[in-house]
């Protein structure tokens, strides 16, 4: 399959027909550090290999997304530039998915996009699931809510908590979605709510949610118990600071007050704008670094 915007790799060829396609990017957004975790938490944990490439000179930005140069007393010695490929990855189950990786095209999104379609078509992908995540006024003390699109009706009824009508700023993959559907191609997209407060900072669920996700739409069986016992001491940490934080207890319970009371289903109650002031990210990281200072302090002591 030829093409100006990537380079096959390895055993391409040898792809069974009929995978899975699970798309995770980090775009202009990345909050909770959902993307950087679970690409670093697929890697580790299934086995995975190479087998396209797309080219950074047609798709990306240098200016905006420079790569890191290795500086060794008097030379360059080496330099990292971003990456966007395409892994055939083995689960828990010795079941085989796709997985494109990486960074947000810049540019060329239609001809990415078009590219994606006919591989899926020439591949019979079973079906496209991707991934992102935004910063959304919603409590920790709350199951992390999401935003479900797609042309995956059951999943859509199943997982989707805030179900707005409005414009929001489009990334690569919400394109792919909308040509995926348009060639009737099964696809769906989840927008995890991460509270806005843990937006900057690595919150593991946001990851765990993201694997119960992916497996919950296309069956595979991909481990997670690192991840659990990552956002269990992750919890304990938080509770503890906002324990210790007045300003952070009247910030929780503004958000909880921003639930509705009446249940959407077992579990969940339906999201709605909090009435009163919401602190911004930066007051709650001054927060959060004054409490984490003291730490340091009796820790030393």
């Amino acid at each position: 399959m030829d093409s100006r915007l990537f380079k096959l790799q390895g055993h391409f060829a040898e792809i069974p027909l009929g995978l899975p396609l699970v798309c995770n990017l980090n775009g202009f957004t990345d909050a909770g550090g959902t993307s950087s975790q679970l690409s670093q938490h697929l890697f580790t944990n299934l086995q995975h290999e190479l087998v396209a490439t797309f080219l950074n000179d047609e798709l990306l930005d240098y200016r905006s997304r420079r790569p890191l140069m290795y500086f060794d007393k008097d030379h360059i010695a080496d330099y990292d530039a971003p990456e966007l490929a395409l892994y055939l990855v083995e689960d828990d189950a010795n079941q085989k998915f796709l997985l494109l990786n990486g960074y947000e095209p810049d540019f060329r999104w239609e001809e990415f996009t078009d590219e994606l379609v006919n591989l899926a078509k020439q591949l019979e992908i079973s079906g496209v699931t991707w991934v992102h995540s935004i910063p959304f006024p919603t409590p920790h003390t709350r199951p992390l809510g999401m935003t479900v699109s797609g042309n995956r009706v059951e999943m859509i009824d199943q997982f989707s908590e805030w179900k707005p009508q409005t414009q929001v700023p489009g990334n690569v993959l919400h394109l792919l979605e909308y040509k995926a559907s348009q060639a009737e191609i099964d696809v769906v997209g989840f927008v995890l709510l991460v509270p806005h407060y843990l937006s900057e900072s690595d919150f593991p669920l946001t990851a765990l949610t993201a694997v119960e996700q992916i497996m919950a739409t296309t069956g595979l069986v991909i481990p997670s118990d690192d991840l659990r016992a990552q956002n269990n001491e992750f919890a304990a940490k938080l509770n503890a600071q906002v324990a210790e934080s007045e300003d952070l207890q009247k910030m929780v319970q503004a958000l909880e007050n921003g639930y509705g009371s009446e249940k959407m289903g077992p579990i969940r109650a339906p999201i709605r704008r909090p009435e009163t002031r919401i602190p911004d990210a930066e007051e709650i990281a001054i927060e959060l670094e004054e409490f984490l200072a003291k730490k340091n302090l009796e820790a030393e002591d």
